[in-house]
């Protein structure tokens, strides 16, 4: 019965099941049958997972020619059928697929079996009838994992563009009737037969050499459920290593060849690796690091080349690494979608943006009307996940040639390179979803492509997936001599996975490879929503489940307990330990009572003291709780079991800079002078936590974004980086963009208004003084790169300090050479503080070299009393002292 095939082609399935006349068939009735949904899950070759009827007859109805519809009442077109027989899912499925183990489990026919792969080439609907062959319901099937269990070989297998004078092209396409290779070139497009593999599904040609250098596609003929038909489409190669300008045809490269390589690349010498808890990272978007510049020749600025021309960025990052800066983290600088790669066809504000108020509604208003053409954009939103973005070289065509300059512009700096990928989502399902329809993203259970990250979500938790992320990232570090990789949304990724990425590194060795994959560092955002939240459908690599891996992820905790509040605050004025919490309220009926500000603010410290410990979560406090018994939000503060797995910070990217931040926070009325050592305050418990430091580019040196909270499509104007102090920092460009800005702007007018509030050089070279004399602190002692739990529980400790201050003490005993303690003491108050420390009495104790030669002649104030043992630290700093 399952094998007969409809006589005409044309009859319900019903005349199938009852191989009778349809005067026979029982009146029919409207069934539960929406073929444009995929309710059924087919998880192995053997088993589908679906809501359904044990008692009832079910089938999975295929159709090579994609012609199965629904009339209303059953099913029409020319079906094979594969018998299902109810069953139950083991315990090793229920935990593979955790979002489905309350589903009934239904087994396929062992003499149905040989029809699988057959059945996966075209469309499958899941069925339900009654006994007499009533249409109950019928669905469409959801098959990545009866995919990756048919063609697990797949995993070992090379795709996308290989060899070198000799070419040969792969793509996965398991699913496929047929794929093709168009091959473009001056005499126009030629399409040649590609060869498929029926254990891996993998199809394949081999070229010729002069093959090399022409654009290419893949012609895929498949069975697509979005079209309901068996359609051929025209896709570009989702391992291109080269793509036409836009991504519109992939280009067949050699990534040896001598044009893809600029000068002296082959013998670049790498800044020295260090391990990731002494890593300090500068978040830096590649146009913004030259837009604004103008010591950048104008056909440069915003490129990869301005990273090898000798302008005041360049130098600032010079100097930035002189004090202690070890990596620069790029955001994204892979193909994406949101920004024209060839300049003519990008439109810029046409606007006097400069000459409009500091607090008008018309700069926003300007900028929206280009940002969909304009040259900005951060870049999450990615096209071909192993090419370098076309829009960041002078030309789209010289684009790997340039983004390899620029990475060893910045190696020549004396900094070592991030890149912050974004495989958890794609800029739409247009360059994975037509090769294998409803594989690479992540579906819901109707069927439906989930969009918690804002865009289609890809799924790494499928074989194919989980092993494009592992290629792409070795191919970087390999061929691009990435040093380290920032996973956005890495919470929507499985922890697996990301130990796959961490294993394939490992295994990259300078003899074989050109690079020492173990010191390249990985880190990301653990965080956990969406629907993988909880471990719905793997163990995710959130921030919790990361600890023991090496693996770094940010640490909300600090940032939030340093600038107050959240980044999701009605009223932006929620005050924290570096914002004014401590006896400089600003007002706002968000803060509560004077006893709800005392009782957060003794909240917030304990926050900081666990983040000063690079969030251990077995770190005892002096209280006697652990970090992981100090509450954040109903999470536990302490999560990581080493240091170095704490990706400390007090602004990125994303929501307000730090100065912008303390605009909202601090009293309107506080001068500038006073917001500078707030700005170094916050900064340093960053600074000197254990764990990576992090800080968004320009934070050094109070950048502002106009209080632009999300400045993703901002453009130029609202992102800009100023070298130049004479330029200002950003403030006061006007109102933010209405988009995500508008209910803050009743709260923004009177501060951008203001003309107190916009620092002058003297300002920004005080702030820029305080960080780097942070930096060159941390880089000084051991003191903050202790490794491990053991030894931050045995030589890091909390004296007891007041209200609104925070004194770290690190006995380095046998551990520095110069020093035998170090002690930092963080004054959040408009007060000096005298701080007791006891066992310090009849010592010698000075204040850090560093502090001590400071042009800040505040924190050179700072006193040690031999005779009692007291720190005195003024108002609104933070001072190191050392034990000689």
């Amino acid at each position: 019965m399952g094998r007969r095939r409809s006589p005409r082609g044309a009859k319900s399935l019903s005349y199938i099941i009852h191989q009778g006349d349809e005067k026979d068939l029982p009146a029919a009735t409207a069934a539960d049958a929406d073929l444009s949904k995929a309710t059924a899950h087919w998880i192995d070759r053997d088993t589908v997972a679906w809501r359904a009827d044990p008692s009832l007859r079910h089938f999975l109805a295929f159709s090579p020619a994609g012609d199965l519809a629904c009339d209303g009442r059953d099913l029409t077109g020319d079906p094979r059928l594969i018998r299902l027989a109810p069953g139950a899912l083991s315990e090793e499925q229920r935990r593979g697929w955790p979002h489905l183990a309350a589903y009934q489990a239904l087994k396929v026919d062992p003499r149905d079996a040989g029809l699988v792969r057959e059945a996966l080439r075209g469309q499958v609907v899941a069925v339900e009838r009654d006994a007499a062959g009533t249409l109950l319901a019928a669905t469409g099937v959801q098959i990545p994992g009866v995919l990756d269990d048919l063609y697990a070989k797949a995993a070992t297998a090379t795709l996308g563009p290989s060899g070198q004078s000799v070419p040969r092209l792969a793509l996965w396409a398991p699913t496929a009737r047929k794929v093709e290779l168009a091959l473009y070139g001056s005499g126009g497009r030629t399409v040649h037969r590609m060869r498929r593999d029926d254990e891996s599904g993998v199809w394949s040609v081999r070229g010729l050499p002069s093959w090399l250098g022409r654009e290419y596609t893949y012609l895929v003929t498949v069975y697509s459920p979005t079209a309901g038909a068996v359609v051929t489409n025209e896709v570009t190669d989702p391992y291109s290593l080269d793509v036409t300008a836009d991504g519109g045809r992939s280009r067949l490269v050699s990534l040896d060849a001598a044009a893809h390589r600029p000068p002296g690349w082959d013998l670049l010498v790498k800044p020295a690796a260090v391990p990731q808890d002494r890593a300090a990272v500068y978040e830096l978007h590649v146009r913004d690091f030259s837009a604004s510049d103008a010591t950048v020749p104008a056909g440069l600025r915003g490129t990869y080349a301005a990273f090898q021309h000798d302008g005041a960025g360049l130098r600032e990052l010079r100097a930035l690494a002189a004090d202690g800066l070890t990596h620069v983290h790029l955001l994204p600088a892979f193909d994406f979608a949101t920004v024209p790669e060839r300049a003519a066809d990008r439109t810029e504000p046409s606007c006097d943006l400069a000459a409009l108020p500091p607090d008008s509604e018309q700069q926003q208003e300007c900028v929206a009307r280009t940002a969909a053409k304009d040259s900005f954009n951060w870049g999450y939103d990615p096209l071909h996940y192993t090419v370098p973005e076309g829009s960041y070289a002078t030309r789209p065509d010289e684009r790997i040639k340039e983004f390899r300059g620029m990475v060893a512009g910045l190696n020549r700096a004396g900094l070592r390179v991030v890149m912050d990928v974004v495989y958890n989502h794609t800029h739409s399902t247009g360059v994975l979803g037509p090769i294998v329809p409803g594989y690479y993203h992540r579906l819901l259970d109707d069927g439906a492509v989930a969009t918690s990250t804002c865009c289609a979500n890809t799924a790494p938790e499928h074989l194919m997936m989980g092993k494009l992320v592992v290629d792409s990232i070795v191919t970087w570090a390999k061929q691009y001599k990435i040093d380290g990789f920032r996973f956005d949304l890495m919470g929507h990724h499985p922890k697996a996975n990301l130990l796959a990425v961490r294993r394939a590194l490992d295994e990259l060795t300078p003899a074989r490879d050109g690079v020492d994959g173990k010191s390249i560092i990985l880190y990301g955002e653990g965080w956990n929503f969406g629907e993988v939240a909880d471990g719905a459908r793997f163990e995710q690599a959130t921030q919790a489940n990361l600890a023991g891996t090496g693996i770094g992820t940010f640490t909300d905790r600090l940032r939030d307990a340093v600038r107050g509040g959240s980044p999701f605050d009605a009223d932006p004025r929620v005050q924290g330990f570096g914002s004014g919490l401590a006896g400089a309220p600003n007002g706002s009926p968000a803060n509560g009572t004077a006893e709800e500000q005392r009782a957060r603010l003794a909240r917030y410290a304990d926050l900081i003291r666990v983040g000063l410990t690079g969030n251990l979560r077995d770190y005892v406090l002096p209280s006697g709780q652990k970090g992981s018994e100090i509450d954040y939000n109903g999470s536990p503060a302490g999560y990581t079991a080493a240091p170095g797995e704490a990706v400390t910070y007090v602004d990125a990217h994303d929501n307000e800079t730090l100065f912008d931040a303390l605009a909202y926070k601090l009293p309107q009325d506080t001068p500038m002078a006073d917001r500078v050592r707030m700005q170094a305050l916050s900064l340093a418990t960053a600074v000197l936590a254990q764990g990576t430091t992090f800080v968004h580019a320009g934070t050094e040196r109070l950048r502002s974004k106009s209080l632009d909270r999300n400045s993703y499509d901002s453009g130029d104007w609202f992102n800009r980086l100023l070298w130049d102090c004479a330029q200002g920092n950003g403030f006061g460009a006007g109102l933010p963009p209405r988009a995500g800005n508008e209910p803050k702007w009743p709260y923004a007018r009177p501060l951008l208004a203001d003309p107190a509030l916009k620092p002058g050089c003297a300002d920004i070279r005080a702030a820029r003084a305080r960080y780097g004399e942070l930096l060159r602190i941390r880089a000084s002692s051991p003191a903050f790169a202790l490794g491990s739990l053991e030894e931050v529980q045995r030589r890091l400790s909390f004296p007891g300090s007041a209200e609104g201050v925070i004194a770290m003490h690190v006995d380095t005993e046998g551990l520095d050479p110069r020093w035998r303690s170090v002690t930092v003491v963080f004054n959040a108050t408009p007060s000096q503080h005298p701080q007791a420390m006891p066992a310090l009495a009849g010592q010698r104790v000075t204040l850090h070299p560093v502090q001590a030669g400071s042009d800040d002649p505040v924190v050179r104030t700072s006193s040690f009393d031999p005779a009692t043992g007291t720190l005195t630290v003024p108002a609104r700093t933070v001072a190191v002292f050392v034990r000689e």
